[in-house]
């Protein structure tokens, strides 16, 4: 029982939960739009969003304690680094297309974590993206989006379509939604200078947002041109389980509520997807 329960703190420690959470709505946007599923393009996608969480969570931990880092944070050091070699072999399988676009998400997490912007950007002494007032639930929902949607369809080289960007839209929403309750977890914890969403209007206002979120992007599913009757079905049944999980966050909630499962909603979406006829 203890090593299945280290097991399991190493499979969300290391993000290895989050990043199959990327590749299912990776997989979603094929199915949505009948493009081919690709495998390097998921071996990619996986093991960057490894290499780029684990980046951004560890990278002062590891830069100002490698000398005594915690047995758990050195294994997940050594899975990292083969993670980015990985990361590295599928990258040079993919077109040039999607490798700029690619090019383009991983400067943002690298900004997000690296101090080298201007300090005049912020209200404290760090500089990295991270830390300016208000823009981290902008910047993860923007690089999720971006990986999901346009990279499918930039390696397979088909155009994006009106009903496309709606989905990607719809992607950028609902993972805003979903870091809600990472945000209100965080709430007693995170420097007031971060500025997040539940530190700027309160606990039941940030509720109230992401549920009329959740409500916008059900509706901008009529704003589609080829409406899927499928859909109707598993749309709903998501932004409704995301929206229980969003009402019943708390600060004091389980530590894996959010890091297990509202972020395994999206494995749920793709799970539900896949048994519908």
């Amino acid at each position: 029982m203890l090593l299945l329960r280290r097991l399991f703190r190493f499979y969300i420690n290391s993000h290895i939960h989050v990043a199959l959470a990327v590749c299912s709505l990776s997989v979603i946007t094929c199915l949505d739009f009948d493009i081919g599923i690709n495998l390097n393009l998921l071996g990619f996608i996986f093991f960057g969003t490894v290499s780029g969480y684990n980046f951004v969570k560890y990278f002062g931990l590891a830069k100002f304690h490698h000398k005594r880092l915690a047995p758990w944070l050195r294994h997940i050091q050594i899975f990292a680094f083969f993670a980015f070699v990985a990361l590295c072999y599928f990258l040079l399988q993919l077109n040039r297309d999607t490798i700029i676009i690619a090019a383009v998400m991983g400067a943002l997490t690298f900004l997000y974590a690296i101090p080298i912007v201007p300090k005049s950007w912020f209200l404290d002494h760090k500089k990295n993206l991270r830390a300016v007032s208000g823009l981290k639930i902008y910047i993860i929902a923007l690089v999720w989006a971006g990986v999901v949607v346009l990279l499918p369809f930039y390696e397979s080289g088909t155009s994006m379509s009106f009903d496309a960007w709606i989905f990607m839209l719809q992607v950028y929403l609902y993972v805003w939604v979903a870091m809600l309750p990472f945000e209100i977890r965080d709430l007693q914890f995170d420097n007031l200078k971060l500025a997040t969403i539940p530190q700027q209007i309160g606990l039941n206002a940030t509720k109230f947002l992401g549920i009329m979120l959740l409500v916008l992007i059900g509706a901008l599913e009529f704003m589609k041109d080829d409406v899927d009757e499928q859909k109707f079905f598993v749309i709903p049944v998501v932004l409704v389980i995301t929206a229980a999980f969003l009402l019943f966050s708390t600060t004091r909630q389980n530590q894996y509520y959010s890091a297990f499962w509202v972020e395994g909603i999206p494995l749920l979406w793709l799970i539900l997807m896949i048994l519908m006829p």
